[in-house]
């Protein structure tokens, strides 16, 4: 996929997941997700956040965190929903096209943590998705690259990573313990959703659980 792409394929995901967030009721909102103590609400904010915050605000936010960039990360989020909180599916939709790209990512990087934390969001709902298998080959590739430990500080462990339903692996075949499922559980795997593992086989499984424990 090159940059154009991407960024049709981020303003698509943005778009479905608004489209999920339009039909919660008060209990789903407030529904635990998959990453740390955000409910659905705070997760959904997150991904609105760096498309309506100004850089200023952003850079106060973690001087007033002394660096800590998740504690920033979560006061960013925090404003966002009391702004937001009863908008975010219609600012979604506005904010579609909008091309945030954190430094020295490029688009991949949104649009791994739209894959990412849309599943957050889908899974403990019970709502399924297929994504395309385009943007979840590419969103492995970039969580199987130096670049990604920046924002996603995937799981590194001494396996070797495939995901079957998209012809993808993490390496050739080289006696490292193996891995194997689909590719959203690879992903959410690597990036510390211990839930998914369940998804996966091989030998490498119980290496991977041991390290998310």
């Amino acid at each position: 996929m090159d940059d154009a792409q991407i960024f049709d394929a981020i303003a698509d995901e943005r778009r479905a997941l608004a489209d999920v967030l339009d039909g919660l009721d008060d209990a789903q909102w407030a529904t635990q997700s998959l990453c740390g103590e955000w409910d659905v609400r705070g997760v959904a904010a997150h991904l609105l956040a760096p498309t309506v915050t100004g850089i200023p605000e952003i850079v106060w936010l973690v001087l007033r965190a002394r660096g800590d960039f998740e504690k920033s990360n979560v006061a960013l989020t925090a404003r966002v929903v009391r702004r937001y909180g009863h908008e975010l599916p219609q600012m979604l939709r506005d904010n579609a096209h909008h091309r945030f790209t954190p430094p020295g990512t490029g688009p991949i990087a949104p649009l791994t943590d739209l894959l990412i934390h849309g599943q957050d969001i889908r899974r403990p709902l019970r709502i399924e998705r297929s994504v395309d298998a385009d943007r979840r080959r590419a969103a492995l590739d970039f969580l199987n690259s130096p670049k990604s430990r920046r924002g996603f500080a995937p799981l590194t462990v001494p396996v070797r990573w495939v995901a079957e339903d998209v012809d993808w692996s993490s390496g050739p075949d080289d006696g490292r313990p193996t891995v194997s499922g689909p590719a959203e559980a690879v992903m959410l795997s690597l990036t510390r959703r211990a839930v998914a593992v369940d998804d996966l086989s091989g030998d490498g499984v119980d290496v991977v659980r041991a390290a998310l424990r």
